[in-house]
């Protein structure tokens, strides 16, 4: 199973206490999500299943791959390692899986993924790390097969 995790590109601040889930892409934003997902779309397969937090910043970026999406709840800013592994179905899915989500729930879940000893690992906005696990010898492996930002993809 791949697994790609898809932090959402830049947001507008928080202004006085509004919603969260409201908070939009910036114009670089929706530059910074396009580009990557253009590195994406050459890079998926067309049954990669594409899973996305109910939060605007996070819809408006996968809506960049053109794709069709589900918005799940435990992916939302306050979500667990659990949830995400959880909605993926790491690792026991058959196709890809795209998770658009957040730090530092993300971030939590690459340290897990890699056995890092610290808890969670920075993921710039925008960006993408995709795993593989396979089984080798008898135990399952995790890979990190590529960590892109959208600042380095053209």
């Amino acid at each position: 199973m791949d697994l790609i995790l898809w932090r959402h590109a830049e947001a507008v601040d928080d202004v006085d206490g509004g919603d969260d889930l409201q908070r939009a892409l910036t114009a670089r934003g929706e530059k910074q999500a396009m580009r990557m997902a253009a590195w994406l779309d050459r890079h998926l397969p067309e049954g990669a299943r594409i899973l996305a937090s109910p939060a605007l910043r996070c819809e408006q970026t996968a809506m960049a791959l053109g794709r069709k999406f589900k918005t799940r709840t435990e992916l939302a800013p306050d979500g667990t390692v659990a949830g995400v592994l959880e909605a993926a179905k790491w690792p026991d899915a058959k196709e890809h899986v795209v998770i658009v989500g957040h730090q530092p729930v993300l971030g939590e879940t690459v340290a897990q993924l890699l056995q890092l000893k610290q808890p969670a690992c920075p993921i710039r906005k925008g960006a993408v790390w995709w795993f593989r696990t396979r089984e080798r010898d008898g135990h399952q492996q995790t890979l990190l097969i590529a960590v892109q930002s959208p600042d380095t993809v053209g």
